[in-house]
């Protein structure tokens, strides 16, 4: 069993996919090629957000949008510790300090409730995570970054194609990003990302941040990064985005049939108002180190995100934070563990996981 079955997916779509390359190989344009233009159209309109601009990958993206915002040395971006580090990693690169507030237990995203008491006068941002391919609660985050003139950029790496109140991750807030490393729900073949943004003139700066703070070949407006997208990926993410809404159908379906059947778990919490698209399915027990052991025995792999939160990594030791200052946080990461899942799954697998975790959960009597 494949814990996202990518080869699955590159079989079915096969004959688009190396007709998209072979444009990319005929014309000999691998940077700022047809297909990133098109590519960027296509994300524009797939969540109607009037600005996408393609960029090499998810960490870039959100860096991009922090130097859009105007982030820099001694500033603070009030984010979660229950991240990949990239989010926390791009805001500490530019020097500006990641300020942690802890996540909501049925959700794991981002608690707003906490977001007030840690706003100072240095405060320019507010980044949270769309976690797991849930979106997390932007109109209240967006109320108060606009009470206190702060930024708001949405991390959607995991929740690009997922919604909120009826619209789609990614068009929501201000400045948005995703990543489309290979394993997330829309993935090219390597690493690649996108900066989504409301405003016509930071979409004109952002196009510049990424191509060495040009404003035309050879004259720099700011001091700007290599952050472009290939064309070649480009080329990937415009085949698979045509298929992309159907795929998002096929994962909530298995996600479905894990919650009907797995028993003695917490399974994923979706909000009134939601549809996530499962950028994973992870469920919590106690249990979590014992049952991934016991799932492997039986060739049913499993993963964890995120097995140590933010504030107790070496690297942000110099922030001052101890075990205890995010107890929530704390806890989901002794207890997440995240099963396979893709649009590829068959029943047959869908069973053999449920049987597994049932399986184990009756053996300590839980179920």
């Amino acid at each position: 069993m494949d814990f996202t079955n990518l080869q699955s997916q590159y079989q079915l779509y096969k004959t688009q996919i190396n007709a998209e390359i072979q444009k990319v190989l005929d014309s000999s344009s691998y940077i700022n090629g047809e297909s990133i233009a098109r590519l960027e159209r296509g994300l524009s309109e797939f969540c109607s957000s009037p600005f996408a601009i393609a960029c090499s990958s998810g960490t870039d993206a959100i860096i991009l949008a922090l130097l859009a915002c105007g982030v820099g040395r001694d500033d603070e971006v009030i984010t979660t510790p229950f991240t990949f580090i990239a989010t926390a990693e791009a805001i500490a690169f530019l020097g500006a300090k990641p300020v942690f507030v802890d996540i909501f237990e049925d959700t794991y995203n981002f608690n707003y409730h906490l977001i007030e008491e840690k706003i100072t006068p240095k405060t320019k941002a507010i980044l949270p995570v769309s976690l797991y391919g849930q979106v997390c609660d932007l109109y209240p985050i967006n109320q108060i970054a606009q009470k206190y003139g702060l930024c708001v950029i949405e991390d959607g790496a995991q929740s690009f194609g997922g919604k909120y109140q009826g619209k789609y991750s990614c068009s929501l807030s201000p400045l948005a990003t995703t990543s489309f490393f290979p394993s997330k729900p829309l993935g090219c073949y390597g690493d690649g990302g996108a900066v989504f943004c409301q405003d016509e003139g930071l979409a004109h700066k952002i196009k510049s941040l990424l191509s060495h703070g040009q404003k035309r070949r050879y004259i720099h407006q700011y001091i700007g990064m290599n952050a472009r997208m290939d064309s070649l990926q480009a080329s990937i993410l415009c085949a698979k985005l045509k298929f992309f809404k159907d795929e998002i159908l096929k994962r909530q379906e298995v996600a479905k049939y894990y919650d009907n059947h797995l028993q003695g778990v917490i399974t994923p919490f979706i909000q009134e108002g939601n549809e996530s698209v499962y950028a994973q399915y992870s469920i919590c027990t106690p249990y979590r180190d014992e049952l991934s052991v016991y799932l492997k025995e039986r060739e049913i792999p499993t993963a964890v995100h995120y097995p140590m939160p933010l504030h107790l990594q070496e690297a942000f030791e110099y922030l001052g934070y101890k075990e205890g200052d995010f107890p929530v946080s704390e806890k989901i990461s002794k207890q997440i563990l995240s099963l396979p899942m893709s649009a590829f799954i068959t029943q047959e697998e869908r069973e053999r996981v449920v049987e597994g975790v049932n399986g184990f959960m009756t053996s300590r009597g839980v179920v």
